[in-house]
């Protein structure tokens, strides 16, 4: 039997389509409406009981660009103000703003893995900072500051923002990675 064989009972095509199927009026000219049993839309909006709600991603950002920067803090939603200034810094010096990446703190979705992130924003671009690549979820490892391309999508590893801020040596490592990556 194919797909186009299958044949579902009255009550599922109405479970599946909580409103008419045909507008009204129909059967005045000669058509057959299929309505909803009563109580349907209300079983249909509403999660069973029981049921874990849907997943909500927690972000900064536009995705403009489809640029997504990944940090690991343990005790705030994102960023420090400080992380955050130097952050703003380094993606207007490659002609970058917060409305062109999505900014996420790993830490808050270790359960769901790196790859799931960047499937969800369809990322481009993901700068890992504080997270190696294999805690990422990635099938490779590969040295800090290095670009690594997989799956069309470039990665960059570095030690986190607060660690390069203060080193002018992993500053200009790092500025040297997103030169490459962003064309600079």
């Amino acid at each position: 039997m194919g797909l186009n064989d299958i044949e579902l009972p009255a009550s599922v095509v109405a479970s599946l389509y909580p409103s008419a199927l045909v507008s009204e009026g129909a059967e005045q000219r000669g058509e057959i409406a299929i309505k909803a049993p009563e109580g349907a839309s209300q079983q249909a909006e509403k999660a069973p009981a029981g049921e874990a709600q849907p997943f909500v991603w927690k972000f900064l950002g536009n995705n403009k660009r489809a640029v997504l920067v990944v940090v690991n803090n343990t005790d705030i939603l994102h960023l420090p103000d400080e992380d955050l200034n130097f952050l703003t810094t380094m993606l207007t010096a490659c002609k970058l703003s917060l409305g062109d990446i999505i900014l996420i703190n790993y830490n808050n979705y270790l359960e769901k893995g790196g790859p799931a992130a960047v499937k969800y924003f369809k990322s481009r671009e993901v700068l890992l900072f504080g997270i190696e690549p294999a805690d990422f979820g990635l099938p490779v490892s590969f040295p800090e500051y290095q670009v690594q391309g997989l799956a069309n999508v470039q990665y960059l590893y570095s030690p986190p923002l607060a660690a390069i801020a203060d080193d002018k040596t992993a500053k200009g490592k790092l500025w040297g990675s997103l030169k490459k990556i962003f064309g600079i």
